[in-house]
């Protein structure tokens, strides 16, 4: 699917990654569930109908905001298929909310019924200031195996972000025609 060489990143290479965009950070966001260590507890509660906890994704927010008041753009595009999952639902209820008051972008693209010509099997991505490529590597349950650096060209890279934000809505106006 994706052509060009990886270079796996470790933990510290890939936080320095992160934290040198200059202007923008872009993911494309494709797994329909994330098993995540630090969000098990959480999504329990959220599944149980439990409140969220006032600290919710708090260093997530820190990061952003501290992104958005250095002048960095930061957003993504959400992948979702009819119906939602458990993890799902509860990012839109927990996490996207918070994550889009600290100052990220978020839209959802549906691809329940159209593809829209995008890589949308599973295969997660960030992009870095429109020249840097990161794919994060899954295992079918949603654990995150690995990060490589892509290392050819990022055209068709760039091509995908723009049809992805071009028929993607913003969270938003997604959740009100959930009603």
């Amino acid at each position: 699917m994706f052509s060009g060489r990886l270079c796996v990143l470790s933990d510290g290479e890939w936080r320095e990654v992160f934290d040198a965009f200059q202007h923008d950070a872009w993911r494309f966001e494709a797994q329909p569930t994330y098993t995540m260590p630090r969000e098990t507890e959480n999504v329990a509660r959220f599944l149980r109908g439990e409140d969220k906890p006032a600290d919710h994704n708090a260093k997530w927010h820190t990061r952003v905001r501290a992104y958005r008041e250095a002048g960095k753009k930061i957003g993504r595009v959400r992948i979702v298929r009819q119906p939602l999952t458990d993890y799902q639902r509860y990012q839109f209820a927990w996490g996207v909310p918070g994550n889009m008051a600290a100052g990220e972008d978020i839209r959802i693209l549906d691809v329940t019924h159209d593809d829209f010509g995008l890589p949308v099997a599973g295969q997660d991505w960030w992009m870095f200031d429109e020249s840097t490529v990161v794919h994060l590597n899954f295992r079918p349950d949603g654990t995150q195996i690995g990060r490589e650096m892509h290392k050819g060209d990022v055209e068709e890279f760039r091509s995908w972000k723009r049809a992805a934000l071009a028929a993607a809505i913003p969270f938003a106006e997604y959740m009100k025609e959930r009603g």
